[in-house]
């Protein structure tokens, strides 16, 4: 049985008591749940990155966003924009405002999303003229588009990070997993779903 979810979400439900043989989420979560003995630290492995890009409405005309100044300009120059507010880029985003000292301007047109509603699915319904979100999140919409990369400058990779459960009873399993999602045929998979492998 597979569960997907955001991995704050995920982390909640595994320390309420829900079971797991693997688990795949940020890394941060996993060393939570192997400091709290709850997963193994052996098999542990980086399975894929995801680059933050920014999200458009299929059909607009793209912003340049291949400088830093470019990807300020489309901030200020943006009506709304929609972020999801548990997601593990929206710390690192709010921070990357004060950086770039349009925290002040952009902040008026930030629209929090919950994980129920994605940025890009904002983007795709008219909800919101950008998202910033992974660009593997963009790709599922058909009513939005990759505008670009962040910048290299100023690049956010949200890491997925891959454990087995301490108490699993098919630990050799769920370690054979890890080491699968970590091949060269995955690494395939994973890149063309817009992530880069481990």
């Amino acid at each position: 049985m597979i569960t997907f979810g955001a991995a704050s979400e995920l982390k909640t439900e595994i320390d309420k008591g829900a079971a797991f043989d693997v688990a795949i989420l940020t890394p941060a979560a996993i060393d939570a749940l192997t400091k709290d003995g709850k997963a193994s630290a052996a098999g542990r492995a980086d399975i894929a990155r995801a680059p933050f890009g920014l999200a458009v409405r299929k059909g607009v005309s793209k912003p340049d966003i291949g400088t830093v100044e470019g990807f300020k300009q489309a901030l200020l120059k943006a009506n709304s924009i929609a972020y999801v507010e548990a997601g593990a880029g929206a710390p690192y985003f709010k921070s990357l405002l004060d950086r770039l000292g349009i925290a002040d301007q952009v902040r008026p047109k930030l629209k929090p999303q919950p994980t129920s509603n994605p940025a890009a699915k904002a983007v795709a319904n008219g909800e919101a003229e950008l998202g910033i979100t992974a660009i593997s999140e963009i790709l599922p919409y058909a009513g939005a588009e990759v505008a670009g990369p962040l910048p290299a400058e100023i690049q956010f990779y949200s890491v997925s990070t891959g454990v087995v459960a301490a108490n699993s009873k098919v630990g050799e399993a769920a370690r054979a997993v890890i080491r699968f999602l970590t091949t060269p045929a995955a690494a395939a998979v994973l890149k063309a779903k817009g992530l880069e492998p481990g």
